[in-house]
């Protein structure tokens, strides 16, 4: 009996780890699918985020899975980055700042856009 739960419980985690790493299990199996190296060096790209928001989760996934590095600052836990989310007009998460091109929400084609 006590086999079984342990057995459900460890797959519930193993499903949830692979939830949160699927970009970096992703970019494993798709390599020619990442942006190229150029433009991963140049990247700068901050993300305004908090722990609650699918979107952000949604972005943080789709940067891992094309290899662009990025800063995140949760708006809820940092009173800095809250400021700063604020200075750049605030209005919803996730906020993204691509090489100073500010993207409201979660839109690859835009993201992809601001990186060229």
């Amino acid at each position: 009996m006590l086999g079984n739960v342990l057995k459900k419980v460890a797959l519930v985690l193993l499903v949830v780890v692979v939830y949160q790493n699927w970009g970096k299990i992703e970019r494993l199996f798709n390599p020619s699918q990442t942006v190229s190296e150029q433009t991963r060096a140049q990247a700068n790209v901050v993300l305004y985020a908090t722990d609650w928001c699918g979107y952000c989760k949604q972005t943080k996934r789709f940067l891992d899975s094309k290899g662009i590095p990025f800063k995140e600052f949760d708006i809820e836990k940092d009173a800095e980055a809250r400021k700063a989310y604020e200075a750049l007009g605030g209005r919803g998460i996730p906020l993204i700042d691509v090489n100073g091109t500010l993207i409201r929400g979660f839109d690859q084609d835009e993201i992809l856009a601001a990186l060229k």
